[in-house]
């Protein structure tokens, strides 16, 4: 049996000129081809003001005007930053003063002082899961808890206790740790840990008192710095989970206090779009006023392009 339904009249449609339309792509948007001989700063200015294009920029801006108003750049980051060869631009950049303060999850203390140890770090899981042997390295598991211990007995944050013992031990490659660059700068570098997410804690020698007092004090310096975001930036660097979650509640914890942190610029820059870093960093702490951004990346592409430009900019203006 053959349906009642016969094509739609269209003759009656409504139509109007495409020069009362609001369109979200405008030629004047678009990407300027490369000319041979080009500054970096040439490159960032020919990007399509569109989409990521523009993010991008807008997050190096941000960087640089915080850095000239004297504002807070907090840098917060998953161990994946260490193990895709950053810590040299993350260090320059705290030497240049452009980092205020760095929070790293528990894992970023274990690449960061293999680093300083021996130059080299990221196990092959896959490889030595299978009989037991994964994460049971010794030197890592003494140094580590040792540092732990002594931020047990001096009262320190776990990031201070890790930074001093691996300045204190002039390590071979002492000068690509971050947490030593803090201990030596000043900077803060604050750990936060999950009991049971890291290597260390499977050894005997781990204290988990101790390890649990020292994160919790780095908690707290770590919230002292997000009471100062106010006009500054944050940025979330493949952490999918723990820094996100930390970030949310020092924002709770400094808005309790009195402090006014409504207007600050929140970058999240991870592989792919995550539940936690988008509504943790970008969405909710900057609802009442700042600005969120995500870009989506590779971090040892991205890093770098930004700390360049914001290099660029902020020597370009002196």
């Amino acid at each position: 049996m053959a349906h009642s339904f016969k094509p739609i009249d269209t003759d009656k449609l409504k139509t109007y000129s495409i020069s009362d339309r609001k369109s979200k792509v405008s030629a004047d948007d678009f990407a300027v081809p490369w000319s041979k001989g080009g500054s970096l700063r040439e490159f960032l200015e020919r990007l399509p003001g569109i989409l990521a294009g523009t993010d991008l920029r807008d997050v190096i801006s941000s960087i640089a005007a915080a850095f000239h108003k004297k504002k807070t750049i907090l840098f917060g980051m998953g161990a994946h930053v260490i193990k895709v060869g950053l810590n040299p631009v993350i260090i320059d950049l705290m030497r240049r003063g452009m980092v205020t303060a760095v929070a790293m999850n528990g894992a970023g203390i274990i690449h960061d002082s293999e680093i300083a140890m021996t130059g080299r770090t990221s196990e092959d899981v896959a490889a030595s899961l299978g009989d037991g042997s994964f994460g049971m390295a010794r030197e890592t598991g003494e140094f580590l808890n040792g540092a732990i211990k002594r931020a047990g007995r001096e009262s320190l944050g776990l990031g201070e206790a890790v930074g001093k013992e691996i300045a204190e031990k002039n390590f071979p490659f002492g000068d690509k740790s971050i947490l030593a660059a803090g201990y030596i700068l000043g900077i803060p570098v604050t750990v936060h840990v999950a009991i049971g997410t890291d290597i260390i804690h499977m050894h005997p020698g781990f204290d988990a008192g101790a390890a649990g007092m020292a994160s919790h004090r780095d908690f707290l310096t770590f919230a002292s710095v997000v009471s100062t975001l106010s006009e500054g930036v944050y940025l979330n660097i493949g952490s999918s989970v723990i820094l996100p979650e930390v970030f949310l509640k020092a924002t709770t914890l400094a808005r309790n206090l009195g402090h006014d942190i409504d207007t600050f610029t929140a970058v999240n820059m991870d592989f792919i779009r995550q539940y936690r870093p988008m509504t943790n960093v970008v969405g909710r702490p900057t609802a009442k006023g700042g600005k969120g951004i995500n870009l989506t990346g590779h971090h040892e592409i991205m890093l770098p392009l930004i700390a360049a430009g914001v290099i660029e900019i902020v020597n370009s203006e002196k």
